[in-house]
């Protein structure tokens, strides 16, 4: 979490205001000391008894030189000076804020700010200062709800109220007000987004948190969708394929969980050794070999696979797959004509795909493109999400991006579809801001 240390506003009182000349005794205190307390001390001036005391010049060298035992043995005294008016009141508390920033003592230092900002003498920026100095200490003494009721003072009686938003949401969600921590942070990513600029990492983090510690799920994706989209992790993308494709109702695992992985292996630097399993046998089943090697070959290269108690078998299944794609890569060819003369496209479109999974992806966008024009397909929108995977695979970034706009639903091709395009948005803007920095 970010830090909102308190800045030492009152290390002299130069500094917060007050000068030798304002606490300068006032005439008629040194002309009638035998006067009542009360009657000798005009409206903005100090007597001299409490001149003595507090005396910046005096002050500045024992502040210096970190003698606070004798500031504080000052303001003791101080203290016990009776019938103080409102102004030396106001003075006598300033000092207090010089020693309690000094000295960090919190007990000393926030009664003394919030008796000054009570006194009506501060202006207007200085008074929004030391209501966030007020809200800042007392957040990071961890007491959060002083701190948001500070915070939101703040915000009502300064003209920069977004200053504070920060430390208010991360107090919220310190004191496990995660609904109010979701609902501040939706408008502050929403501003930096409409500003053309990537909102930051912590506040997506924070949000996709808050969201998931009330369940809103929604929230949860969304923050998690903008997380991928800004800043992309391998545990982002899996949590993500996760809970918004394979988790969601009607998803169809058995035409789509291949795609899910094929999806990860494509966003991820690294998948678990199951999943590049996962994705050699689901490619096997489905008669792509030459799919399932690359898959195998990425696992051993990533040295997940190939290891401890599963080495054979690994071995075994990446050996398997490369047998039946040498197979298929000398017989694929023969397989166009028959493709051709069937009654639905599903032949074309399952020859398209095998092609792109075999460096010619070029080519197997041609054959998948047959196969969605001449129809009877079981699941038309699976036929396009591997016509824009094809796209993909040869470059046609644009194409790509304009065929899964196109695709809906689809037992959960249609997330898939949305996701792809987030992956192919990220890496353009990635490309982007590589170019600019060459």
């Amino acid at each position: 979490m970010s830090q909102f240390r308190l800045a030492r506003l009152c290390l002299m009182l130069a500094a917060v205001g007050l000068s030798s000349s304002a606490l300068m005794p006032s005439a008629h205190a040194q002309q009638k000391t035998d006067a009542p307390a009360a009657a000798a001390a005009p409206a903005e001036t100090v007597r001299p008894e409490l001149f003595k005391l507090l005396d910046p010049a005096a002050m500045k060298p024992l502040m210096d030189a970190k003698n606070y035992a004798e500031i504080q043995n000052r303001i003791t005294q101080a203290e016990a000076i009776q019938n103080r008016t409102p102004y030396e009141e106001y003075v006598l508390n300033r000092m207090k804020i010089s020693l309690g920033s000094l000295t960090n003592n919190n007990a000393i230092l926030l009664p003394a700010l919030e008796s000054v900002i009570n006194s009506g003498r501060l202006k207007p920026n200085e008074q929004a200062d030391f209501i966030q100095a007020v809200a800042n200490t007392h957040y990071n003494g961890k007491e959060y709800a002083k701190a948001i009721e500070w915070f939101k003072r703040y915000q009502k009686e300064s003209p920069t109220p977004e200053k504070v938003r920060p430390a208010l949401i991360r107090s919220y969600y310190l004191l496990g007000d995660y609904a109010n921590a979701k609902t501040e942070l939706m408008p502050v990513i929403a501003d930096a987004e409409k500003a053309g600029k990537a909102p930051s990492e912590e506040d997506l983090r924070l949000l996709a948190s808050a969201a998931n510690k009330v369940k809103d799920d929604a929230a949860y994706l969304a923050g998690l969708e903008k997380l991928v989209s800004y800043y992309p992790t391998d545990d982002f993308w899996t949590d993500l394929l996760n809970r918004g494709v394979a988790r969601q109702k009607g998803f169809d695992a058995q035409t789509n969980m291949v795609n899910v992985f094929r999806l990860e292996l494509a966003a991820t630097k690294q998948m678990a050794p199951e999943e590049y399993v996962n994705l050699a046998e689901l490619s096997l089943r489905d008669g792509f070999p030459a799919e399932a090697k690359k898959a195998m070959d990425a696992g051993f290269a990533a040295g997940v696979l190939g290891k401890g108690s599963n080495a054979k078998s690994h071995t075994a299944l990446r050996d398997k797959a490369a047998k039946q794609a040498a197979d298929d890569a000398k017989t694929i060819a023969a397989g166009e004509a028959n493709a051709a003369k069937a009654k639905t496209g599903a032949g074309l479109v399952n020859l398209g795909w095998a092609y792109a999974t075999m460096d010619q992806a070029d080519k197997g966008i041609g054959f998948i493109q047959q196969g969605i024009a001449k129809g009877g397909l079981k699941n038309a929108e699976e036929a396009k999400l591997r016509l824009g995977m094809a796209q993909v695979r040869a470059g046609k970034t644009a194409d790509a991006i304009k065929t899964f706009e196109g695709i809906k639903g689809g037992a959960g091709a249609g997330d898939l579809a949305k996701y792809w395009i987030v992956l192919l948005n990220q890496q353009q803007r990635g490309g982007a801001q590589q170019t600019a920095a060459q």
